[in-house]
């Protein structure tokens, strides 16, 4: 029988699109920024990277000298004492970009060591770049008041902070200001091969204790994209690219210490190396391979208790995996935790044991031999991206009563590809095509995904089109090795331009689609619509710079068969007050639902207590030397009562530029919560349980930086989490409860997990390091859900952790430095 829908949801969203309607009729013309032009000058003479803006050759150089502020008074420009002068010349080996920042004093300035591609609570300045003219992609080059560099890769609307270029910087604090000056050479860059050329550009300056940022070409908050609002840098003569090659060999060393009884450590010594390789093909294409990678020495996951019956997504620490992966990530098809993750048949070897055998060893993640990437443009707006993985097979062992031991192949040699083509269209409009490709050896099934995305924009970039259809192939995957096929699609329109902006989109994807051997997929069959709107609110006025409120709502349903499935309604407001606190509100309704998922057997249903959720958020100013973080939430069921309270608490203490400590704590208390408990296979029949869970996250930080080539950092958390079932359900075949008869099954889970992740880092030359890490890491893992948090932080403590200290050297080798010093 099909869902219906209750009247008062009829009257939200007769509401909400009536208020889309009524705004966009009073919706106020934002004026059109046009495009600066900047004429470029050559220089013969030599400059010197010192952060004293007094070399010869600047007193040729292209001056900038008239910033708008972009936030939070969009259009405004700065009184005399804090103006903003910024000079750029280039040679054939590189450009050269200087400013001098005034200001009050030195107290105006915002300082704080924070380590390499970060920008924290600093001041800036920096340069944009948009080679091709695209007026979608590009590169931003950026160094803080103390001489801190950190780099930005920008796609449409989107920042990549992991890309890394290696460039000169130097900078130099006066009592009237900060002075800076860049060298950024060639083979950091990508262009065409055109005599004469021009470049999109702007030029960018935070005042971090004002808010402010101010622009070259005015980038505004009420208009889509960011490089398609740059200025123009025209007549650069007679470039070349130089040959692009660099080397980055590593060694390490590491001493594992893994309990193996309460007392005692298996205590182990390791040798590694490899290297990586940057080369660039051609003036746009750069390859980039890893050759047996060393990934140990980065942030420990932040694990958790996960009680749905979808897979968690945790965050990407591996620098080659989040460095210039723009391309990769289209359409949502790339997870890179796949690759090196856990093996295919982990959990098959505990099916498999005889009355007298047992597990010893069985690698949670699979060991990656290398990977390769080639990426680039061309000048017509061709991006071409090819992305190459291969893994180890993986073993498990298996050993008997006897000592006798055997293999079990838990993950066979894979072989990962993606492979993509972007075309850049006019109006920042562009169509893509991704491949991706999984390939394992032996009897294991092989994956394929194929889509076609694009994002289509009238002329003047108001309105967008955009979206997906994608096919998935499992070969080999059915018992009759036949090959599984389904599909997904996403079709989106909106209006992304003034202060009013909406969208409204169809998702959907059959009961055979998936993408999950390369990207991430929780769930497959559904059919959903949906809505956005968001209004703007940019001209500072009485207690606040901005307010941006939000809307959304879907309708979910199943694709085959179709059936309802969930309602959601979210309303949100988000402001940033006059002392440069940031608040937001948060209201969600969700309706009664039709939950497939929870009961993890095929055929069964849950139909989910409807719950609203309000929840607050305050961030005060970062900028002084005590900032916090405070968020309530409440979500409330009225069947069963059952609530949920999260609070989250954040402080952080700047002491000077060199130190800070920070503390967060989180808590859940979720009482008379109602969700999937166990299956009693023997009747074939899921259990359901009201339950109490309560957890508790607390991450300790500690950073020192000596200088802005050294520093240390410190990170300590604990995660507790407990769930104590108390009432248990039969779940009947229309999807509601009834009490079952007590079983004997536990089902209580208690959960503590304790991380250090320490490290020191010295960039001893550009681009090489020395990195000295003490990993540490103890889990406690039971049924017994009653003790208090002192309790399970002391046995946890007391558990045997493992202990992994390590020593990792990379050294940078450019070959045209290798080049010069041999001439």
């Amino acid at each position: 029988m099909p869902y219906k829908i209750p009247k008062g949801i009829l009257y939200i969203l007769f509401f909400t699109v009536s208020f889309i309607f009524c705004v966009f009729s009073l919706q106020a013309q934002t004026e059109a920024i046009s495009k600066r032009e900047l004429k470029s000058v050559k220089t013969t003479q030599a400059i010197r990277i010192d952060g004293i803006v007094d070399d010869k050759a600047w007193e040729t150089a292209a001056a900038v000298t008239d910033f708008l502020e972009q936030r939070p008074q969009v259009g405004g420009r700065p009184p005399a004492n804090i103006k903003t002068e910024m000079f750029i010349l280039y040679d054939d080996n590189a450009v050269y970009v200087s400013g001098i920042c005034h200001e009050r004093g030195r107290d105006s300035i915002s300082t704080e060591l924070v380590g390499r591609d970060r920008a924290g609570i600093n001041d800036f300045a920096g340069v944009m770049f948009d080679t091709y003219k695209d007026e979608i992609n590009g590169v931003g080059f950026y160094v803080t008041a103390l001489g801190e560099q950190f780099d930005v890769k920008y796609s449409l609307n989107q920042e990549d902070g992991s890309w890394s270029a290696v460039y000169q910087t130097a900078t130099n604090i006066t009592d009237t200001g900060w002075t800076f000056e860049m060298r950024i050479p060639y083979s950091a860059l990508r262009f065409s091969k055109e005599k004469v050329q021009s470049w999109g550009i702007n030029f960018v300056r935070r005042r971090s204790k004002t808010g402010q940022q101010y622009n070259w070409n005015l980038i505004l908050p009420t208009k889509f994209g960011t490089m398609n609002q740059a200025g123009v840098w025209t007549n650069i003569e007679d470039i070349k690219a130089p040959i692009r090659l660099s080397f980055s060999p590593y060694f390490s060393t590491y001493v594992t210490g893994t309990p193996v009884t309460s007392s005692r450590k298996d205590w182990k010594a390791t040798v590694n190396g490899g290297m990586d390789v940057k080369y660039g093909i051609s003036k746009a294409f750069t390859l980039d391979m890893t050759l047996i990678p060393d990934f140990g020495q980065v942030q420990s996951d932040n694990q958790i208790l996960n009680l749905t019956p979808f897979e968690v997504r945790y965050n990407e620490n591996r620098s080659f995996f989040t460095e210039g992966t723009e391309l990769f990530n289209k359409g949502n098809l790339f997870y890179s935790r796949r690759i090196g993750g856990q093996p295919l048949n982990y959990y098959r070897p505990y099916g498999s044991l005889n009355a007298n055998e047992r597990v010893i060893k069985n690698p949670s993640e699979t060991k990656l031999i290398n990977a390769t990437k080639i990426s680039g443009r061309t000048a017509k707006g061709l991006g071409i991206g090819f992305f190459n993985a291969v893994t180890k097979p993986q073993y498990a062992i298996i050993e008997d009563d006897l000592k006798e031991q055997r293999k079990m192949e838990t993950n066979p040699l894979t072989n990962y590809n993606i492979v993509v083509l972007d075309q850049t269209l006019k109006n920042n409009s562009s169509v893509t095509l991704v491949n991706t490709n999984v390939l394992r050896e032996g009897n294991n099934y092989d994956a394929n995904v194929a889509a076609a995305l694009w994002d289509l924009y009238d002329n003047k970039v108001d309105w967008n089109f955009w979206g997906k259809v994608a096919n998935s192939r499992l070969l080999g995957y059915t018992a009759s090795d036949k090959t599984l096929s389904g599909y997904n699609y996403e079709l989106n329109f909106g209006k992304f331009k003034g202060p009013f902006n909406f969208e409204v989109h169809q998702h959907a994807a059959d009961q055979n689609y998936q993408q999950n051997d390369l990207g991430y997929f929780t769930n497959n069959n559904y059919y959903n619509n949906g809505f956005g709107i968001w209004y703007k609110l940019t001209k500072p006025k009485n207690f606040y710079n901005n307010i941006f409120f939000q809307a959304n709502g879907t309708y979910s349903q199943r694709f085959k068969p179709r059936a309802y499935q969930f309602i959601s309604l979210n309303i949100n407001a988000n402001s940033q007050l006059k002392n440069l606190w940031n608040v937001q509100v948060n209201m969600n309704l969700s309706p009664q639902q039709q939950d497939f998922y929870e009961p993890r057997l095929p055929g069964k249903l849950f139909k989910t207590p409807g719950s609203y959720r309000a929840s607050v958020r305050i961030n005060t100013n970062n900028a002084k030397k005590y900032s916090a973080t405070l968020q309530l939430s409440e979500r409330v069921s009225p069947k069963y009562n059952s609530s949920t309270t999260e609070i989250t608490l954040g402080s952080q203490y700047r002491f000077n530029d060199k130190l800070t400590i920070s503390l967060s704590s989180y808590n859940e208390l979720a009482k008379k919560n109602v969700g999937f408990a166990f299956i009693n296979n023997n009747v074939d029949s899921v259990f359901f349980g009201l339950r109490n869970r309560n957890t508790v996250e607390n991450i300790f930080g500690v950073k020192y930086n000596f200088n802005i080539k050294s520093g240390l950092s410190f990170r300590a958390r604990h995660y507790w989490s407990k769930v104590n079932y108390y009432r248990f359900f039969n779940l009947k075949e229309n999807g509601f409860l009834e009490d079952a008869i007590p079983v004997n099954q536990n089902a209580d889970k208690n959960l503590n997990l304790f991380n250090i992740d320490m490290i020191y880092t010295w960039e001893f030359a550009p681009g090489s390091f020395i990195n000295v890490s003490w990993k540490n890491a103890g889990q406690l893992f039971d049924q017994n859900a009653l003790d208090k948090y002192y309790y399970n932080l002391d046995q946890t403590l007391s558990n045997p952790q493992q202990n992994i200290f390590s020593v990792k050297i990379i050294y940078y080798l450019d070959y045209l430095s290798i080049r010069k010093r041999r001439t």
